[in-house]
């Protein structure tokens, strides 16, 4: 009887080590609080969508996600990942909107030796020096959007430009990205002050900007700031005598605000990225589809970047067949970047960064009167990050 009761406990044992090892654990970082949470909602929404339409599955595995705030605070990012890696053992970590909080947590998801995917910030360091095999974007580097807008701003006969971003290190990023292509004159330049009490008055930099000479201005204000510096712009009367050129400002989130406020200076505004809801393909055209049906808009860049990093996970778990401890065939598959991006197909450089187009995007109305975004041209093809051969792994 002892020994049947012995037997009966090692099988159970041994059926719930098989439950758990029939599960990929994915932690996403994004924020979920502050007013920036605006962004981190609709990561969440990209990345529940994705889980849909995946069934809940990443092959023979079960899918679990689990969610965590920053805070839109490096120190509170970081103790959010260090608990997914430590107390949750989740298998990869992936989000992350702001490159001062992925900077202050990369060293708890590498060193513990799990995988780490940014959906969004693309700080130049880790694309150069602290570049590591386990780390993949589905993003861009910060530099890349903005040389894509200095293009377009020599493309456009621009002679001279005021600069405008947050102090902190995509912002500096953002600022030498433009600078590193567009070959007018640098008039003056503002970094404002970011974080959970970020300025959003900006009356003076516009009166600076507007005093200084310049022929337009160039801007990176992501979140609740890109709504409130667009509103002040137009306010300050510098539409259409000082014309603004933006990037990560004008987005899907921002749009329905600024429509509901009539702030029509906003159609016809261009700015630069890598995606956009009318890119011709099929994975793009049902997230775009089913995104809108779901929540009730369009989905934002941020959207799908998140949405790409979930397919790009499933797509490393499959080519092992969900073994998990195989690490060596999960990054290789993640390498081949070998899965359904909404953006299309995609290569990935030496340090694991996209090699991928950039377009210019002008801000229209839909069939239905609502505002949203399309391509006009491409700037870039196949562009790689000027910091690539900085990584030496």
């Amino acid at each position: 009887m002892i020994r049947k009761l012995m037997a009966a406990g090692l099988a159970l044992g041994m059926s719930v080590t098989a439950a758990m090892a029939a599960e990929v654990k994915v932690g996403f970082v994004t924020t979920l609080t502050t007013p920036a949470a605006v962004i981190g909602d609709d990561m969440k929404k990209a990345v529940e969508l994705a889980e849909e339409h995946m069934g809940g599955k990443m092959g023979n595995l079960d899918l679990k996600v689990i969610f965590a705030d920053d805070g839109f605070k490096p120190e509170t990012g970081k103790q959010a990942t260090d608990k997914l890696v430590k107390q949750d053992d989740v298998n990869f970590v992936a989000g992350y909107i702001w490159s001062h909080v992925l900077l202050a947590s990369r060293k708890s998801v590498l060193d513990a030796g799990k995988f780490l995917i940014s959906a969004n910030a693309g700080p130049s360091q880790m694309a150069g020096k602290l570049c590591d095999k386990n780390f993949f974007s589905t993003s861009w580097q910060n530099d890349q959007t903005p040389m894509a807008m200095g293009e377009v701003l020599n493309q456009k006969g621009v002679k001279s430009l005021y600069l405008m971003a947050p102090n902190y290190a995509a912002g500096k990023d953002m600022m030498a990205g433009v600078k590193r292509t567009f070959k007018g004159e640098i008039k003056g330049e503002d970094l404002t002050k970011w974080g959970a009490d970020a300025q959003l008055d900006f009356s003076a930099e516009l009166a600076k900007a507007k005093a200084s000479g310049a022929e337009a201005i160039f801007v990176f204000y992501p979140g609740k700031a890109g709504g409130a510096f667009i509103k002040q712009y137009q306010q300050a009367g510098l539409q259409g005598t000082m014309p603004l050129y933006s990037v990560f400002t004008v987005d899907a989130i921002a749009l329905p605000k600024l429509q509901a406020g009539k702030l029509e200076g906003v159609l016809g505004s261009r700015m630069t990225q890598e995606w956009d809801p009318t890119l011709d393909n099929e994975q793009n055209k049902k997230f775009v589809a089913d995104f809108k049906a779901k929540y009730g808009t369009y989905p934002s860049f941020y959207a799908a970047q998140s949405y790409d990093a979930m397919f790009l996970i499933k797509s490393a778990v499959e080519a092992v067949n969900g073994d998990l401890t195989n690490i060596d065939g999960m990054r290789a598959a993640m390498e081949k970047a070998d899965y359904p991006s909404v953006r299309g197909k995609y290569t990935y450089g030496n340090n694991h960064f996209p090699i991928e187009n950039f377009y210019l995007r002008e801000v229209v109305k839909d069939a239905d009167g609502n505002w949203t975004t399309k391509v006009t041209a491409t700037v870039y093809k196949d562009n790689q990050d000027p910091y690539h051969a900085e990584c030496k792994m």
